[in-house]
C-alpha cells in the first residue's frame, strides 16, 4: 500500500476508529438501556392507573339442605284493633215507604233481602187504584209478546209448517220481474202469525211486499219451547217470486 493510502485511512489498523468505537459502543448501551427502562416504566403505571379495586367476598360453602337455615317470614303480624261494642239497636229491616220531609225519621233501616221480602205480605192494591200510583202486574210467559228487537232463549225455535204461497202481483208478472222478501213474524204460543213486518224489502214497487206481507198472516208455525212450555217468538223467513213457480 502507498503512503497516499495509508494517508487517506489513517494508517494501518485505523487506530481513530478503534480509539473511539468504545465511546459509541457505550452510548448506544445506555440508550437501549433507558428505552428498555422507560417502556417497562410506562406500561407498569399504565396498569396502575387502569387496574380497578377488587372486592374480595367471603364465600359461604353450602354442603347440604341444613345449611341453608330456616327461610324468613313473609307474613307480618296482623296490628290488633280493639272495636268498641256498638251502642245502637240492631237495624230494623222492611220495605221503604215515602213520606214527607217534615216527617222523615232519621233511623238506620235496612233494605230487605229477597228472601226477606218473599216473608212479607204484600199490601192490597185494590185499595189505591186510581190513586195515582203505578201498579206492576207480571204478566204470564204464556201471554207474554216480546218487541221485535228482544231476544227470547228458547229449547227449540220456531217452525213453519206451513207457508201460504203469496198472489204473484199481476203488473210484475207481466214485466216478467222476480224478486225476494223478507218477513219477521211474530209466533205466538198456539204457532198463529200474531203481527208481520217487511224485515228486508225487494227493492221495488211492484208489489212484492205487500203480496208477501198478507201471506204472511195465513202461515202455521210450529211454537217455539221454553222450560217445556211454549212461548211467542219472532222469527224471520224470506219469499221467493219466481216466474217459474206460477207456470
Amino acid at each position: 500500500m502507498s503512503r497516499f493510502s495509508n494517508a487517506l485511512y489513517g494508517g494501518y489498523g485505523a487506530y481513530e476508529l478503534k480509539s473511539s468505537y468504545q465511546r459509541n459502543l457505550l452510548m448506544g448501551s445506555l440508550f437501549g438501556l433507558a428505552l428498555v427502562v422507560f417502556i417497562v416504566g410506562a406500561t407498569y403505571l399504565y396498569q396502575v392507573i387502569t387496574e380497578e379495586e377488587t372486592v374480595y367476598v367471603q364465600q359461604r360453602v353450602i354442603k347440604t339442605v341444613a345449611d341453608l337455615g330456616p327461610p324468613p317470614t313473609v307474613s307480618k303480624p296482623k296490628p290488633r284493633v280493639d272495636i268498641a261494642a256498638p251502642t245502637k239497636a240492631a237495624p230494623k229491616v222492611g220495605i221503604p215507604k215515602p213520606v214527607k220531609d217534615e216527617d222523615a225519621v232519621d233511623e238506620d233501616v235496612v233494605i230487605a233481602s229477597r228472601e226477606e221480602l218473599a216473608d212479607i205480605v204484600a199490601p192490597d192494591i185494590s185499595a189505591n187504584a186510581g190513586a195515582g200510583e203505578d201498579i206492576v202486574v207480571d204478566i204470564p210467559m204464556e201471554e207474554y209478546m216480546p218487541a221485535p228487537d228482544e231476544f227470547v232463549p228458547v229449547e227449540v225455535p220456531a217452525e213453519m209448517i206451513y207457508e201460504e204461497v203469496p198472489e204473484y202481483p199481476r203488473l210484475a208478472r207481466s214485466a216478467g220481474m222476480e224478486a225476494v222478501v223478507w218477513i219477521k213474524a211474530l209466533v205466538d204460543k198456539n204457532g198463529e202469525v200474531k203481527k208481520a213486518m217487511i224485515l228486508r224489502s225487494s227493492g221495488s214497487k211492484a208489489g212484492f211486499d205487500e203480496a208477501a206481507l198478507e201471506a204472511s198472516y195465513k202461515c202455521k208455525f210450529k211454537p217455539a219451547i221454553q222450560n217445556g212450555r211454549p212461548v211467542s217468538i219472532w222469527v224471520s223467513y224470506q219469499v221467493e217470486f219466481t216466474l217459474e213457480d206460477t207456470n
